[in-house]
């Protein structure tokens, strides 16, 4: 419990629940609303209305950008986009040894080789000039890195990154090789968007953490993409489909659901645990489904009614809708991505949300050191001789 003793170690609730440690400029969530921000914008209403470089500036310099600073800014992040040839000399190697682990294994290592290779420094050294320019570069690096990784994972030759295409359209055309229809990379244009920042969650605390020990920018990311890699975390958009796959058909929809309800079992797709509503990523994204339309659209759709249905039903008086990851692996689907890419591609974008969160934590050398509470045997116990 609290104690006024200056330094006492203080209870908090388990997973740091509804904790605040620290400041931030840079959004937030609103769960009881179903609302989240990035910096003074809705964050829905930008993935509406703007493009992601938009995003990206504002989430870097506090702006958004006019026509003449969008073009100066995606030209320019669009010339940090080639690796560098020791990195992209390295990838197949690195490609073979992730062969069953994926892409998002292989980003830590080649993220660490790249900010290796680029002279990443500890943050705590450099200037905020520099923070921001690692920032940018590896933010530019990460879709090229990952495209590649999965191209070599395939036996396939990495596709060179095009400075004529925008974020979404050079990430959909390094991965297949084809310059995407407009409205494919737009759809995933706006998850992108969408998916940049979402307060204090697991990844982004982790890079915070990292920063505020003061390592290089290359070290608080490969640590947020581990966080990110598990499947209560960004591991979940294939897996919500795996749902839909096992559901297989209409009408096995209620006793498979009512099953795992009975069970306790964790539906994948469902349930934030921060929102107490609908997911507004999960909104605009089965708008998004729906302009594709088709069977897998209409099935999904008919899924989430029935266990929303079927839970006020068994579990009267427990809020439990789709999040992100529900419509966002349909809309993942129906743009030809390869399930094996969901996360990685969930990864392509947060990669701005964690280098904004990085920079800002750069600014206070306060480094995070929280306790925990002994529970074992206890001390001191004589050691026993051999």
């Amino acid at each position: 419990m609290p104690t006024t003793e200056r330094n006492a170690p203080i209870d908090v609730p388990r997973g740091l629940k509804g904790v605040v440690v620290t400041d931030t400029a840079l959004g937030d969530v609103r769960g009881l609303e179903g609302f989240y921000h990035y910096r003074q914008y809705s964050a829905v209403e930008l993935a509406e209305t703007r493009t992601f470089e938009d995003v990206w500036h504002l989430m870097f310099y506090g702006t958004l950008p006019d026509a003449a600073g969008r073009a100066a800014f995606t030209a320019r992040t669009a010339e940090l986009r080639r690796l560098p040839a020791d990195v992209r000399d390295a990838l197949p190697a690195i490609a073979r040894s992730c062969a069953l682990a994926g892409p998002l294994a292989g980003l830590r290592t080649a993220l660490s080789l790249a900010g290796a290779s680029a002279g990443f420094r500890p943050l705590y050294d450099i200037d905020a000039d520099r923070r921001r320019a690692d920032a940018l570069a590896a933010s530019a690096l990460v879709p090229t890195l990952l495209t590649a990784l999965h191209r070599l994972g395939q036996g396939l030759a990495p596709v060179e990154p095009r400075a004529d295409l925008p974020y979404a359209a050079n990430y959909l055309y390094m991965l297949t090789g084809q310059e995407p229809e407009p409205a494919r990379a737009r759809a995933i244009e706006r998850y992108l968007i969408s998916t940049i920042d979402h307060g204090f969650n697991a990844s982004t605390f982790t890079a915070r953490v990292i920063t505020s020990t003061g390592a290089d920018l290359a070290a608080c990311l490969v640590g947020a993409i581990g966080a990110l890699s598990g499947p209560l975390h960004g591991g979940a958009p294939s897996r919500a489909l795996d749902t839909l796959d096992a559901i297989g058909t209409p009408e096995r929809i209620d006793p498979w659901i009512r099953e795992r309800v009975l069970a306790g079992d964790r539906i994948m797709g469902f349930g934030h645990p921060v929102y107490r509503t609908e997911d507004p990523r999960s909104r605009m994204l089965k708008e998004i489904a729906r302009g594709f339309g088709g069977p897998l659209v209409d099935f999904a759709v008919q899924v989430e009614e029935r266990v929303e249905a079927i839970l006020a039903e068994l579990k009267p008086g427990r809020e439990l809708h789709t999040n992100v990851e529900f419509y966002a692996g349909v809309v993942m689907e129906l743009c030809g991505l390869p399930r094996e890419m969901f996360t990685p591609t969930f990864a392509s974008a947060r990669v701005v949300g964690w280098c904004a969160n990085i920079l800002e934590q750069a600014e206070d050398s306060k480094i995070i050191r929280p306790a925990a509470r002994y529970t074992g045997p206890p001390p001191p116990q004589p050691v026993p001789a051999i």
